[in-house]
């Protein structure tokens, strides 16, 4: 065996399309090899003893350099190359991932005269992601939402919520959100862009998006964790229902904290119970 390399994320995940090539001392290129879907480079050939240099690239990551000492073995066992994303923010591997709403928290917070909140949350929805294998920004999610899942710990104000003056869940069952792309805001940071369909009206509005990272699940998957944040003004969205009491203070707010906690699953599929 002459040249062996693992190429991994930060996150231990294999980068299969990643490239390797080696240079010797005079800057010749004396090898290039492709990982194989396990993110490893094999080469049989061996190669002459002496330093050389490991580059490593991939679309959408960082270019990574190591150095290599063949012996007389005609060996250079690179060990693992860790590479980062291009601008440093990191994503789960590519291909679809599937929301766990069990396990994941679609929130409100809503000011309340004017010195307090309010916190609701809806407890049906569905989404599903997927994650762009060689253009990152080009991923995807899409979510449903219903509407008369709003649920603040109050029957009266969530009645109220679900009524004509705000969410009118009879004529608005469902809340959607499609995203349009996706661009790089700093480490494990990213920026959504997409559409979000409220009472009947459709308007453009951009996520905040962490990624936390991934891990294993007691049922054999793999799950990745993000948090993600937006502001709505209640007006864009036809929403104008007001009451103001003492001192011209409006009962409820005008704008809209939108609280994403997600847990997804690798897969097009939810485990089954």
């Amino acid at each position: 065996m002459g040249l062996t390399a693992r190429i991994r994320t930060r996150d231990g995940w294999a980068v299969s399309h990643a490239v390797v090539t080696l240079t010797d001392m005079t800057g010749s290129q004396v090898l290039r090899a492709e990982a194989d879907i396990e993110g490893t480079v094999r080469d049989v050939n061996p190669l002459p003893p002496g330093a050389y240099t490991v580059i490593v690239t991939a679309v959408g990551y960082a270019p990574a350099a190591a150095s290599a000492i063949v012996t007389a073995s005609g060996r250079a066992e690179v060990g693992t190359v860790t590479l980062a994303r291009q601008g440093g923010a990191e994503l789960p591997p590519p291909g679809p991932w599937t929301v766990d709403p069990a396990h994941s928290t679609v929130g409100a917070v809503a000011q309340h005269l004017g010195i307090s909140s309010v916190r609701g949350r809806f407890t049906e929805f569905a989404a599903s992601i997927e994650v762009a294998a060689d253009d990152v920004t080009k991923s995807r999610v899409e979510a449903v939402i219903r509407a008369d899942s709003i649920d603040t710990g109050n029957a009266m104000r969530d009645g109220h919520l679900k009524s004509a003056d705000f969410l009118d869940v009879e004529r608005f069952p469902e809340i959607t959100y499609r995203s349009s792309g996706l661009s790089v805001a700093g480490a494990d940071r990213w920026t959504v862009h997409g559409e979000l369909s409220l009472h009947g009206v459709v308007r453009p509005v951009d996520l905040d998006l962490a990624y936390l990272g991934t891990g294993a699940d007691p049922w054999g998957g793999t799950r990745a964790a993000f948090r993600a944040t937006a502001q709505l003004r209640r007006e864009d969205f036809a929403m104008n229902y007001n009451q103001v009491v003492q001192a011209g203070i409006a009962a409820i707010g005008t704008t809209l904290k939108v609280e994403l906690d997600v847990q997804a699953v690798q897969g097009d599929s939810l485990p089954q119970a």
